[in-house]
C-alpha cells in the first residue's frame, strides 16, 4: 500500500499522524504543499493534513487511531 502524508510545514496534527503511521509500522511519505504545487492540484488540498492511499485521498483532517486502523486495513 502507497502511504502518504501531504500537509503544511507548519500543520500540527501532522507530528501525531506520522507517529501514529510510525507506532503501526507503516511505511509513508511526507510530502510539504510548500514544496509540491503539482501536488496540491493533483488532490486537491484545501486543509493540513491529507492522507493518502494509494493515490486516494481518505483524510482531509486527522483521523482517529480506529479510523485510520481500519483504513489501513488493520482491524480484526
Amino acid at each position: 500500500m502507497d502511504v502518504k502524508i501531504i500537509a503544511t510545514k507548519e500543520c500540527t496534527h501532522r507530528p501525531n499522524l506520522e507517529h501514529e503511521l510510525q507506532q503501526l509500522g507503516v511505511e509513508y511519505e511526507l510530502i510539504f504543499v510548500e514544496d509540491a504545487p503539482d501536488v496540491v492540484k493533483q488532490f486537491n488540498i484545501r486543509h493540513s493534513p491529507n492522507l493518502v492511499l494509494d493515490e486516494e485521498v481518505v483524510f482531509r483532517s486527522q483521523p482517529s487511531e480506529e479510523e485510520l486502523k481500519a483504513a489501513l486495513g488493520l482491524t480484526k
